[in-house]
């Protein structure tokens, strides 16, 4: 198919088998979604990985001409394209990464064997719009704070419902590294054009394994407006997470390890 975009996304592959593209959240990059699914591919052999950088976030750039989702679906349009051709293919989206796997799979829902949704962008888009709880910490700890950098500290402690040494690693390595090379600039006048043109959900039900996981402390992004999609996808399983808040996969990792697990399971056994 001719290119939709000049834009070519920067994609960091592991493995060889079955492809699985993942799609990252708004501001991080491909290490938020290599750093929580490598350990669940770790004893699966057989699986191409491929986790891309949106444009404007990591090594991807975003020229002018993306101006907003829209384009940047097109740019994963290409990517898809230019890598798999109509290889069919797993698909998984954190956040508004999975506001773009929801439309990707709109318009490709034979080639999408399942999805698998991260604290997914729901229902409403515009966080305004959102059903979020308030904000919660139910695993504080002070001491570890005052111990970090104030800025690491500030952007951890804005969404983190778990206090550990260890989850304040892996998002200083799997969010905040992504968050330190983003282009604001082009990000901002992505910004500008947020709401698709096309409803993901607008076309028929896709009826292929899914997994919608949420938390219930999310105050980013919520568990309410993702449970509305669930007419949408009747293979779903839905799980609101407790001590979960939006980066779900680093405060709750046994409970994403094992129902990731179990999702790719029911994609094998009906691809096979």
């Amino acid at each position: 198919m001719p290119r939709r975009t000049s834009v070519s996304l920067n994609v960091v592959e592991r493995g060889a088998g079955v492809p699985v593209l993942a799609l990252h959240g708004w501001t991080p990059d491909h290490r938020l979604m290599l750093g929580c699914l490598e350990p669940v591919f770790a004893a699966r052999p057989g699986y191409r990985r491929l986790y891309p950088d949106l444009p404007g976030m990591g090594k991807s750039p975003a020229p002018p001409e993306i101006a907003g989702s829209d384009d940047v679906l097109a740019t994963l349009q290409d990517l898809v394209d230019d890598l798999l051709g109509d290889t069919p293919f797993l698909l998984v989206g954190e956040s508004y990464g999975g506001y773009l796997a929801r439309a990707l799979t709109r318009s490709r829902p034979r080639q999408v064997l399942g999805l698998a949704l991260i604290c997914p962008v729901g229902t409403a888009v515009e966080k305004e719009e959102r059903r979020v709880p308030q904000p919660t910490v139910l695993r504080p700890d002070p001491d570890l704070l005052a111990a970090t950098d104030a800025r690491t500290a500030g952007e951890f402690a804005d969404l983190a419902v778990v206090q550990t040494p260890e989850t304040l690693r892996r998002f200083r390595e799997e969010v905040l590294a992504g968050l330190d090379v983003a282009d604001t600039t082009a990000m901002a006048r992505i910004r500008q054009r947020w709401t698709l043109t096309e409803d993901p959900e607008g076309g028929a039900p896709f009826t292929r394994p899914s997994l919608i996981l949420t938390g219930r402390q999310d105050h980013a992004t919520g568990y309410l407006d993702q449970f509305a999609l669930l007419p949408h996808y009747p293979r779903a399983t839905f799980a609101a997470l407790d001590v979960a808040g939006h980066n779900l996969q680093i405060e709750q990792p046994a409970l994403f390890d094992a129902l990731m697990s179990e999702w790719l399971d029911r994609v094998a056994t009906e691809a096979g």
